[in-house]
Parts: structure tokens; sequence; C-alpha cells
């Protein structure tokens, strides 16, 4: 007997998603059959995937109009696609109302998987309103959910304390990669001899440290920064750069596909991932840029927040910051650029063996064991 069909729903552009089509790739591998439905949020994507990819077309790119449309399409686009036997795979708590109503009215079983705490990221400080709605979604659904799992340590100890559920963890880390076939097809920009390379990945967006490592490089000497990625400070970031006299010396590569970012974080000498503390969502952040950089075999300078902190500390793959001031960032960037990245690579080997998709896959399939016809027989 055939495995049931997941059928997984996430706003993103699922093109950039690495998140969401590991686990695709995995529970295909587990046997079931599966369906996306994502949407063309900020680009529209490029669909090469094996399996069936829906995307929802969004009028609103931004703002509560964005999330209202995307609730109310993705619970029409639900409702004719799922059958009877078919599970149902929440990503995020902005996906989650449509996929609880449709688990009920049809009968069938879901599973949440909470990326972030979405109720405290930082872009509704000082939105109450909004803050509040999200916070109501929050409270009514999350104690509801049975299959429930994050991606952080921090972020399951907030959800048991705060709704009294606790989920199952599982990271947003690479797979190990033994070889890549693909060719580099984005044109980086041009190094001097012996530049050294910064790279941000991710997006673009507050809280992520991005203006403070912009201002950092006019005191990170024969060195770019490259960021990678789009988002809505994009344009505000670009303004700031331009600002400050350093376009020569900040790059801004924009969104590439996963397999293209393969081959470009290797070339870099630093991976940055410096979030600030604005918010429980970031507080308690693990990111899967770290583990990206890890795997590319380059050292992190992070920020000294409890998990990022933790994981850069414990395997010794780079070093934190304490504060946020550009000075401070240049600093311990000029610092680790002297030492050369290859005093980490053996840490940063060591690593990748704990944290890899390989190890995360194992608890996927046992959540999803749980619906397997062929246990069930």
């Amino acid at each position: 007997m055939a495995e049931p069909r997941i059928i997984s729903s996430v706003i993103n552009n699922y093109q950039g998603d690495q998140r969401v089509q590991k686990q695709i790739r995995s529970l295909g591998k587990f046997g079931f059959e599966t369906e996306v439905i994502a949407t063309d949020l900020r680009g529209n994507p490029k669909l090469d995937f094996d399996y069936p990819v829906q995307i929802i077309r969004l009028s609103n790119q931004d703002g509560m109009r964005m999330y209202l449309e995307f609730n109310r399409k993705l619970f029409g686009r639900l409702m004719r696609t799922v059958k009877k036997g078919d599970i149902l795979l929440a990503n995020d708590v902005d996906s989650l109302l449509p996929n609880y109503l449709v688990s009920k009215i049809k009968k069938v079983p879901i599973v949440f998987d909470s990326h972030e705490i979405f109720s405290e990221l930082p872009s509704l400080t000082g939105r109450k309103f909004k803050k509040k709605i999200w916070k109501m979604l929050e409270s009514s659904l999350i104690p509801k959910m049975k299959h429930f799992y994050t991606v952080s340590e921090g972020y399951a100890d907030w959800f048991e304390k705060e709704y009294r559920n606790r989920p199952e963890i599982i990271m947003n880390v690479p797979e190990i990669q033994t070889e890549n076939n693909n060719r580099l097809q984005i044109e980086l920009p041009e190094t001097k001899e012996n530049q050294k390379i910064l790279i941000y990945q991710g997006a673009v967006n507050i809280s992520r440290g991005i203006d403070k490592m912009i201002l950092a490089m006019e005191k990170i000497e024969n060195a770019q920064l490259w960021i990678i990625g789009n988002g809505p400070k994009k344009e505000e970031y670009q303004k700031l750069t331009s600002e400050k006299g350093l376009d020569s010396k900040v790059i801004f590569i924009g969104a590439v596909p996963p397999n293209q970012l393969k081959l470009i974080t290797p070339k870099a000498d630093l991976g940055l991932s410096l979030e600030e503390d604005l918010g429980i969502s970031y507080r308690y952040a693990l990111p899967n840029k770290i583990f990206d950089y890890m795997h590319a075999g380059i050292p992190v300078l992070g920020t000294d927040l409890p998990d990022i902190k933790r994981t850069i500390e414990n395997y010794k793959i780079g070093r934190t910051v304490s504060d946020h001031t550009p000075e401070h960032i240049a600093e311990i960037a000029n610092e680790m650029l002297t030492e050369e990245k290859e005093i980490y690579s053996e840490n940063l080997k060591k690593a990748t063996l704990v944290f890899n998709w390989s190890n995360e896959e194992k608890k996927l399939e046992k959540i999803f064991s749980a619906f397997k016809t062929s246990d069930q027989a």
C-alpha cells in the first residue's frame, strides 16, 4: 500500500527555502508522496523539482494585507487539493490557521513546523494590534498541535513555558555534500590580490546586524563584504553603503539558488551571523547560515545570543561579539582575518559530523512514522 501524501505549505518563495526543500526530499525518501504549496513572494520561483509545487500568486507583497491574502488563498487551495488520507504540514504560524481549519473540515492530520516565534519577531515591536493578532493565533492553535517541532532548544523551551506544549527539535542544518557537480553561474565581484572576503547570507532585514556590518567595513582594510539575499531593508542598506562611500567594499549580490550558494560560500574567509536581541524570536534563534558556514569550512563571527554563542564556543568554530558597535565588530573581524581560516578547519569538520541533516532527518522520520500505513498494517 502506498504511503499517504504530505501537503506542505509555506508563504516563502520556494526557490530559496532550503529547510522545506530538505524536509520534502527526506519525506520522499521515507516513502511518502509529497506536494508543496508556496508563493511568488519577492520573485517568481524557478520550479525544477521532481514533485508538484503549486504557486499562490500574491498581489500584496508585504504587510498584513499580504498575510490576509495568503491565508485566504491558501485555505481555498487546500480545500481543493486535500483528499482523505492526506497529511498537512504547516510551516510557521502564518500558514497555520488555514491548515488547521482544513484539517478539521477534511478530517486529516496536521503537523506544525515553527521556524521562529512569530509573535515575537522584531518587526512587530511597537505594533501592538498586529502583535496581538499573531499572539492570539499562537495561543489558540499551538496548544492543540499534537505533532509539532521547531529549530532550536531556546525556541522549544519558550513554547513549553508559554503554551505548555514542548515541540521536538529539528535543526535547520545542511546535508553533508560529498560532491558538487554544479557550475558557478553567478558573476562574482572582482577582488584584489590577497583581499579577504566576509560573507552574510540570508534575509536583508532588520535585527540581522547588517547595517553594523556595513559600517564596520570602514575599519576593515583589504576586504570585501558580500551580502547574499534580498529583503525589505535592501534598498536602505544600499543607500547607507553609498552614503559611506563603501560601494567597492560592500557588494549586494542578491538572492541566489541554494546550489549556487554552496559554491560561493566556501570562497569567503569569514561568515557573519550578527543577529540582534530585538525580540524573543531572535534571542533564541539558531540561524541556518551558521551551519552553512560550518559546512563550507569558514569560521563564524557571531552574536552572543544564547544558542548562537553556545554553538560557536562549544565547537570552537569562530568567535562572538560582546556588542554591536561597528568598531567592536571590526576589531574582532580584523583579528580573525589575521588568524587565517585554516586554524578553524579541523573544528569545523568535526562540527559538521554533529550538525548535519542526516542526523536531523531521523527525528523527522520518527514524527511522520505515526502516519505510515505500512507501520500500521
